[in-house]
């Protein structure tokens, strides 16, 4: 099919995270301001550097049949789960072929993963070490696969349209819903299941990152750790979970009656080429993936009222996104009410741009721009209106949000998406 350049619209979201086991409670939690970092009660975490985390709120073997269960690997797992439930709120009732209002051949699937089946290779090397040859699972490479969270879910639904895996590290889930987008208005696709997840919490990644002094070592407060934008943040703090949206051309969710809750408007991508773990100072490249989003779509600045931003609470980071947004927006960004839900989720890595994209989805769809929690003091060179502990009512009208997502390598994604009104 040729391209067609058709809108696309957000018709179901799913999520398993920190803050709850499905993205109803998952918003509650970010509107209540609470955390999901919690000490780390494992043993293999008492003598770590590190030793908080924001673990899975609701334990995936509590909502999938064992069998199923114990052929994934965590991060699939947490993709599965996301996505049965984006796929059930889009109105679906079956999986494609054996639901009429879906097309198996017209279906895709496109899920990321920053760091992939990393639990699965680490636990079997160890079993290979400690037992022995013959206790290795069968079943280690198709869980260990960093697609296999996208292959699992396009089996779990027939996609047939096309399964994809983009791999850009903290930026992955962004880029994965960004790809799909595409898809769709290329002609590929009428319907994608998209987003990202991430299954990281282990000692060896916890150290590393660690090492890099990329996390907080606040240890006595670990619901007070993650702190974007504050002037005494010290570091990320790593979370688990998944994010999912299903992604439909305009005229198929017409058609099935379905229920839209915002646009995709469109997506910016770009490199900064500086370094593979610090993000370019001055927000370059970020800038640069801001101004393609723009030229590359109908997006007026004055539309954009709202940003969920990437905000990992690096000294760094933070502060070069808010450059890039000012490079771009100027004096717009005023009226931007910036969010950082890291502060309360932790940083899913590349799960991250799958549940921010859930975030900013219900942020359009129910006019309220979530809190930034442990928000002290804020560092004076992060220079823009952030939300800080209390919700933010949006204006009505049609009204727009990004989502920014960045990963080490110097990855750089933004989408936007505008309100809907059925």
């Amino acid at each position: 099919m040729s391209p067609t350049n058709r809108t696309v619209v957000v018709t179901g979201i799913g999520a398993t995270t920190p803050l709850g086991g499905d993205s109803a409670s998952t918003w509650e939690a970010l509107l209540a301001g609470r955390s999901g970092v919690r000490l780390l009660e494992q043993d293999w975490a008492a003598e770590l550097p590190v030793r908080i985390a924001a673990q899975i709120a609701v334990e995936p073997g509590e909502v999938l049949p064992r069998p199923l269960a114990r052929k994934l690997d965590r991060s699939a797992q947490f993709a599965l789960i996301a996505a049965r439930e984006a796929w059930a709120d889009a109105g679906f009732t079956a999986k494609a072929g054996d639901d009429p209002a879906v097309d198996p051949d017209r279906l895709g699937a496109v899920v990321a993963s920053g760091i992939g089946g990393v639990t699965t290779l680490l636990g079997q090397y160890d079993v290979l070490k400690e037992q022995g040859v013959r206790k290795v699972s069968p079943h280690t490479v198709p869980m260990l696969m960093p697609n296999s969270p996208s292959a699992n879910v396009g089996i779990d639904i027939n996609a047939r349209a096309g399964v994809h895996t983009p791999v850009s590290a903290c930026a992955s889930g962004a880029e994965a819903i960004g790809y799909a987008v595409e898809m769709i208005r290329t002609g590929r696709a009428d319907v994608v299941v998209a987003g990202g997840t991430e299954a990281a919490i282990h000692p060896l990644p916890i150290v590393a990152f660690g090492n890099m002094m990329a996390m907080s070592k606040n240890n006595d407060d670990p619901q007070g750790a993650s702190r974007p934008y504050d002037a005494g943040r010290d570091g990320f703090v790593l979370g688990e979970g998944a994010g999912v949206v299903v992604l439909e051309s305009v005229e198929h969710a017409r058609a099935r009656g379905a229920r839209v809750y915002a646009e995709v408007v469109g997506q910016g991508i770009s490199a900064d080429a500086h370094h593979i773990t610090q993000p370019e100072p001055t927000g370059r490249g970020i800038a640069a993936a801001l101004q393609h989003l723009l030229d590359g779509s109908d997006l007026k600045p004055a539309e954009i009222v709202h940003v969920n931003a990437h905000a990992t609470s690096t000294p760094q980071g933070d502060v070069a996104e808010i450059k890039a947004l000012r490079r771009v927006f100027g004096d717009d960004v005023d009226h931007m009410a910036i969010s950082a839900t890291k502060s309360m989720t932790g940083h899913l890595l590349g799960g991250a741009g799958g549940i921010e994209t859930v975030a900013s989805v219900l942020a359009l769809h129910h006019r309220i721009a979530p809190p930034t929690i442990n928000l002290a003091q804020q560092d004076p060179e992060a220079d823009a209106d952030i939300v800080g502990a209390d919700p933010r009512p949006l204006p009505a009208g049609t009204i727009a949000a990004l989502n920014d997502s960045f990963g080490f390598g110097g990855h750089n994604v933004v989408l936007a998406l505008r309100s809907w009104d059925n």
